[in-house]
């Protein structure tokens, strides 16, 4: 799962943007942003990518458009979204959206164990849902976003072994326009995506309280594979 991550203003994140083609907008910057918080995602517009805001938590009570916190809903599992019935069904074929983000947080799951994981040189663009709420009595829209988590990764044995989010190839033009194309309905292309590899470089620090992002130690690094080069260079996608 991705429990926390942060974006601050850098050139990795501004070439993230203008890879997406976002040329107006403002990204809502922030050291820490956890469930349930507000932060921006990239959807598409009127056949353009934006930046909108969006509760980082797919599931919104209607009358209160707050987190609905009796169902864990600011991630969505790779092996529901073709599930008929589940929460990600219908926006994983309608509402895709792109997070963008700097850095983020896992943890083994021993509650002393956590690492701040960062892509070498590049920002990251984790693959989102999104589902639309409206205001019953001021017709105002809230959005709602979740991160997509695939299985686990072998080189994160030791980091968290259940799962770890997607993150797109944001320089491959190809499937990020099919990503966010709202009418693109066609989800069986993606599957190459659903696949856990390091696509590119990561960078691992291991921190103290995941609020704090406290460097306790060296930072290390997981190079992609070569298949997952070629993906990343659009070869197998």
């Amino acid at each position: 799962m991705c429990g926390r991550f942060n974006i601050i203003d850098s050139p990795e994140v501004q070439v993230l943007l203008q890879h997406l083609g976002i040329t107006g907008g403002q990204l809502r910057f922030t050291p820490d942003a956890a469930p349930g918080a507000m932060i921006s995602i990239v959807h598409d517009a009127d056949n353009a990518p934006v930046i909108a805001d969006a509760v980082w938590w797919l599931l919104l009570d209607p009358d209160t458009l707050k987190p609905n916190y009796k169902y864990a809903s600011f991630n969505s599992r790779w092996d529901k979204l073709d599930r008929k019935g589940s929460l990600s069904y219908q926006p994983f074929r309608q509402r895709r959206c792109i997070i963008p983000a700097s850095a983020f947080v896992e943890g083994l799951g021993d509650k002393q164990t956590y690492h701040k994981i960062e892509l070498q040189d590049s920002a990251i663009a984790f693959a989102g849902l999104y589902n639309r709420y409206v205001d019953k009595k001021t017709g105002e829209s809230v959005l709602a976003a979740s991160i997509i988590t695939l299985g686990s990764l072998p080189q994160w044995q030791h980091v968290h072994p259940k799962s770890m989010p997607l993150m797109l190839p944001f320089e491959n033009k190809d499937v990020i326009s099919a990503w966010l194309d709202k009418d693109n309905k066609e989800v069986s292309e993606f599957e190459a995506l659903m696949v856990p590899q390091v696509r590119k470089t990561q960078v691992l620090t291991p921190i103290g309280r995941p609020a704090k992002w406290n460097v306790k130690g060296p930072s290390w690094t997981i190079p992609p594979s070569a298949e997952a080069g070629q993906r990343a260079a659009g070869i197998l996608y």
